[in-house]
């Protein structure tokens, strides 16, 4: 089995008619993935790329049984898009969306509790199941099938990996995405990977700010005998200075726990094999395989 998105996923994209729901979705639909449907307010009725528009994700799902949706809407709009979806009762939203203000995210973390939607991001890559489909902006043409799983708050190094374990190849990538207030974080993600017989292999990529990948490292130690699986990482932003914002809204530096040297040191106390650059990161999971 895949993690989050399979064969059977069936999923529509919130924003759909917009420039980049529609450039979004025209790339997934080129790589097979089963988009079923598109919701944007007051244009359900028509068809977009040939797919049928809807006015509310609840509508699309009565008519289309999607279970899944890629998030492409606008700052202002998107934390009630996420929440829409959530009430429609999805088992996995995506959202891409890049500047949603901390207080939405934090409104739709209260909403989310209890419930049965897994979300991913915001301001995150998306995920990517090679040859089965993708929700979001992750190229297919890096990726191969294969049993590595990827996951990494960047989007671009996320990319990186991709390319530098086409050896390899694999499982599933999930970009998490860089906010400070987002959904699926790095110990939820490594239990999909732990559990998930097609993946052998796990490449983590973090980076400074936050504590997400000390709590990773930890999950890591609490692994045992056969659920153990060997673990890559990498973390960015090593010589940015304290206070300094490093690209994403989540990465800047208020403690010492949030350095990349301190999240590297735990890393490595768990085991992980930690590349020391970029351009490693692929020799770091092939030596980890090794292991």
């Amino acid at each position: 089995m895949a993690v989050l998105i399979t064969k059977e996923s069936k999923i529509i994209c919130q924003g759909f008619t917009g420039s980049q729901g529609t450039f979004h979705s025209e790339r997934a639909i080129e790589y097979n993935t089963n988009i079923v449907g598109g919701v944007t307010p007051d244009k359900g009725g028509m068809k977009h790329l040939n797919i049928p528009v809807f006015n509310t994700v609840a509508e699309a799902k009565k008519k289309t049984g999607c279970n899944a949706s890629g998030v492409f809407v606008p700052p202002p709009f998107a934390a009630d898009a996420i929440l829409e979806g959530v009430e429609a009762e999805l088992d996995l939203i995506v959202c891409i969306t890049d500047g949603i203000p901390t207080s939405d995210m934090q409104r739709v973390r209260r909403e989310m509790k209890g419930s049965k939607t897994r979300l991913v991001g915001p301001n995150c890559p998306g995920v990517l199941t090679p040859g089965v489909g993708k929700i979001g902006i992750i190229p297919g043409h890096i990726c191969k099938p294969g049993r590595i799983g990827v996951v990494s708050r960047s989007g671009t190094l996320s990319y990186e990996a991709a390319v530098q374990t086409s050896s390899l190849g694999q499982s599933t990538i999930i970009g998490i995405g860089g906010d400070p207030v987002n959904g699926t974080n790095f110990v939820d993600a490594l239990e999909l990977f732990l559990k998930d017989d097609e993946t052998d292999g796990i490449v983590l990529i973090g980076e400074i700010g936050g504590t997400p990948e000390v709590e990773g490292a930890e999950f890591i130690k609490s692994w045992k005998g056969q659920f153990k699986k060997p673990v890559a990482g990498f973390v960015a932003g090593a010589a940015a200075p304290k206070g300094r914002k490093l690209g994403h809204a989540g990465a800047i530096v208020n403690s010492g726990a949030e350095t990349a040297d301190a999240k590297k040191e735990a890393l490595k106390s768990a085991g992980v094999i930690v590349a020391d650059t970029i351009t490693t990161i692929g020799e770091a999971m092939i030596k980890a395989m090794e292991i």
